[in-house]
C-alpha cells in the first residue's frame, strides 16, 4: 500500500486530488499537511476524513517546519510527495510578496531536503518506489502573443511575484534532480476551475457576485486569454504522471479551452440565468433574482499590474508519454461548476462570511 504525502490538501486543487485518489485507488493512504491559511478549509475534505479515517490523516502545519515534516517521514513510509502547498493569488503577491517566497520557495526547499535525506540509499541512489511531484503553473512562462503555445521547452519568464516564486521553486526541484538525482517531476497546469475553489478567483467570485446582485469587476478590457482546465481532469493527470511520468521530467497540463475573461463572465451570466429559470431545483432561488442577472452587472476596472495577456498550453508531451488528455470540455464543466455552487450555498456562505475559519478550527481541535 503506497502512502501519499499531500501538502496543501485542504485547498482547492489539493482537496479535489484527495477526493479523486481515495475514490479511484482503494490501496492508497494519504497524509495531508495543510497550514490552514485563509484559502485552506477542512470542510473541503470533511467527508473523506469522516468516512476514511484509516486512509486519510490530517495534520495542521507548515511545509517550512523541518521538525514536523521529518516527523511525518519517520512515522509513515512516504512513497510520493505531491506538493500543492502554495500562496497562489496574483493580486495578493503584488501587495506583499514575502509570504509567497517563504511558502512557495523556502517551503519547497525544505520538502526537497528532507525527501532527499529520508529516501537516500547512498551514491545518488533512492528507493525505486518514491517520487516528488511539484505542482506548478503555466504562469511561469510569462505571456504569449495572439498565436503559439507554451511547451515544456518554453523560456521561464514570470511577470508577477507569484509566478516568480513558482518559477523559483521549479528551478530548485530541477536542481535537486540534476545535483542529487532525486526523482522529481514538475507539472505545469493552466487555469483550474471547479468545486471548492476559494471565491477570490474569477469563476467562483463572479458566481457569488451574480447570485448577490453585486458588480462583476473585469480587469482592463477583459480580453486577456486563459486556457481553462476542469480540476478533475487535472487530478487525473497528476495521478497518471506519478505512475507513468519520467523522473526529472516536466509535463504541461492544458485544457484546450481558451477563452477571454469577458467571455467567461458573460457565459456565467447566461448559464446561471438559464439554470435558475429552467431547473426546478433552483426556481425558488430565481424568483428574487430575475431583475438583475444580466450583463449590466459587468464593470471594467483598472488593469492588474503586469497582467499577462494570454496563456495557452501545448499538452502533446503528456499525451504522448503518459496517455493523458482532457475529457471535460468547458461547455460542460462550467455548467457542472455552477450547479455545484448552487447546490453548496452553505459552503459558499461560510467562506464569504468568514465563519469557515471557526468551523474548521473547531473541527480540527475535536479530532
Amino acid at each position: 500500500m503506497k502512502t501519499y504525502f499531500v501538502t496543501g490538501g485542504a485547498g482547492f486543487i489539493g482537496s479535489n486530488f484527495i477526493k479523486y485518489i481515495i475514490d479511484k485507488h482503494q490501496d492508497i493512504k494519504i497524509v495531508c499537511l495543510d497550514k490552514l491559511t485563509y484559502a485552506g478549509n477542512l470542510a473541503n475534505i470533511e467527508e473523506e476524513l469522516n468516512n476514511y479515517p484509516d486512509r486519510l490523516t490530517f495534520i495542521k502545519g507548515d511545509i517550512n517546519n523541518q521538525e514536523l515534516v521529518e516527523y511525518i517521514f519517520d512515522t509513515w513510509e512516504i512513497n510520493y510527495i505531491v506538493n500543492f502547498a502554495a500562496e497562489s493569488h496574483v493580486d495578493r503577491s503584488i501587495e506583499d510578496a514575502e509570504v509567497f517566497l517563504k511558502t512557495n520557495v523556502l517551503g519547497v526547499q525544505n520538502l526537497l531536503n528532507i525527501a532527499k535525506d529520508k529516501w537516500d540509499l547512498g551514491e545518488r541512489e533512492y528507493r525505486n518506489d518514491v517520487r516528488f511531484l511539484q505542482v506548478s503553473t503555466d504562469e511561469v512562462y510569462g505571456s504569449l502573443g495572439k498565436r503559439g503555445y507554451f511547451t515544456e521547452e518554453s523560456n521561464i519568464q514570470p511577470n508577477s511575484p507569484y509566478s516568480a516564486s513558482k518559477a523559483s521553486a521549479d528551478m530548485l526541484v530541477r536542481a535537486y534532480n540534476e545535483t542529487h538525482n532525486l526523482p522529481t517531476i514538475i507539472t505545469r497546469c493552466s487555469n483550474n476551475y471547479g468545486p471548492y475553489q476559494f471565491p477570490e478567483k474569477l469563476i467562483p467570485l463572479m458566481i457569488n457576485n451574480i447570485l448577490n446582485g453585486k458588480e462583476l469587476p473585469v480587469y482592463g478590457d477583459g480580453l486577456n486569454v486563459r486556457d481553462w482546465l476542469y480540476v478533475k481532469d487535472h487530478c487525473r493527470a497528476i495521478d497518471m504522471v506519478l505512475e507513468k511520468g519520467k523522473a526529472g521530467g516536466v509535463y504541461n497540463i492544458g485544457g484546450h479551452n481558451e477563452e477571454t475573461n469577458i467571455k467567461i463572465v458573460k457565459t456565467l451570466i447566461k448559464e446561471l440565468d438559464n439554470l435558475l429559470k429552467e431547473n426546478e431545483a433552483y426556481k425558488e432561488m430565481a424568483a428574487t433574482k430575475d431583475d438583475y442577472i444580466n450583463e449590466s452587472l459587468i464593470t471594467f476596472v483598472k488593469d492588474r499590474l503586469g497582467h499577462d495577456k494570454r496563456y495557452a498550453i501545448d499538452p502533446s508531451k503528456i499525451k504522448k508519454e503518459v496517455g493523458w488528455e482532457p475529457t471535460i470540455m468547458f461547455e460542460d464543466g462550467i455548467v457542472d461548476t455552477i450547479k455545484w455552487y448552487l447546490d453548496n450555498q452553505d459552503w459558499l456562505k461560510l467562506i464569504t462570511s468568514g465563519d469557515y475559519k471557526n468551523y474548521y478550527e473547531e473541527m480540527y481541535l475535536d479530532r
